[in-house]
């Protein structure tokens, strides 16, 4: 008796992916499998259950090596001023808002990791990854690495033809530039996770295509949209996408953490909803 097919998918990342050691493939398919295992757990399946695509985009990103100190600021104005933009959207008071141009990022990520009760040290760690590679991506809506970035989503996607394109975190912006890039690209599903695609200002207005009357919208190929937040998810800024897109399926928020976890790839793709909605598809 065959097997029933594997769920195709397209794997779009998030930041703090960037090898440069290995070859890229190689650090694809280790990501590629990783992902199906991750996806398996959730449902309860085979990780063969799962055919994974990784769209490994992080090196167009990539920027000379540089020392950091303990008490970094940041070194690029775009990231600092997305930095004070993410931290007046969270309510940020009045002191730390007009200061995360200039304070370190110890006592910025100290303001975020009381606010949702995580490890300081880990936060800030993280709002230095994130804030470098966001700005590495939005910078210009001309930048050469922007557009290989949405290419390499879209040539796995031509290849693959997934059932589904999973993107999780700034891989949820590179797929939706790329699917409205290319609307001749056909995807059943497009899930994503822990989106910061509706951040205002720092995010929402920088997109392309810009937003038309304050909306963005499903790219034209798509033919279902589903949005997976976890609300203590201090990226996923507002958690609920329906609100600022058109198309939205279903915009759904659930915890996925545990400890620092809040945005970790794994945690989503394991995450409840994530495997009530890929379960259905497994084995069709």
């Amino acid at each position: 008796m065959s097997r029933p097919p594997s769920l195709r998918v397209v794997g779009v990342h998030g930041v703090g992916y960037l090898d440069r050691r290995r070859a890229r493939q190689a650090v694809a398919d280790q990501h590629a499998a990783e992902w199906a295992e991750y996806l398996a757990a959730g449902v309860g399946v085979g990780a063969d259950a799962f055919d994974v695509a990784f769209a490994y985009y992080a090196p167009f990103l990539r920027r000379p090596r540089t020392v950091q100190s303990d008490d970094d600021r940041f070194d690029d104005p775009l990231a600092e001023q997305l930095l004070r933009e993410w931290l007046d959207a969270m309510g940020a008071p009045a002191p730390v808002v007009q200061g995360g141009l200039t304070m370190p990022l110890r006592q910025t990520a100290a303001w975020v990791a009381r606010k949702h009760s995580l490890d300081g040290r880990l936060t800030r760690l993280f709002i230095g990854v994130f804030f470098r590679e966001v700005a590495r991506y939005l910078r210009s809506a001309e930048a050469p690495w922007r557009a290989e970035a949405r290419e390499e989503v879209a040539t796995h996607v031509a290849r693959h033809r997934p059932d589904v394109v999973v993107a999780h975190s700034l891989g949820t912006l590179v797929a939706y530039e790329a699917l409205h890039a290319h609307p001749e690209l056909q995807v059943p599903l497009l899930l994503t996770l822990g989106s910061p695609l509706a951040l205002p200002k720092a995010v929402f207005e920088r997109l392309l295509p810009p937003p038309v009357s304050a909306r963005g919208s499903r790219p034209a190929g798509v033919h279902r949209w589903v949005n997976i937040a976890d609300p203590g998810d201090p990226v996923a800024i507002p958690p609920r996408l329906a609100r600022s897109f058109d198309g939205v399926d279903l915009d759904l928020t659930t915890t996925v953490h545990g400890g620092f976890g809040f945005h970790h790839a794994k945690n989503y793709l394991r995450c409840a909803p994530t495997a009530a909605t890929l379960g259905p598809l497994v084995g069709r």
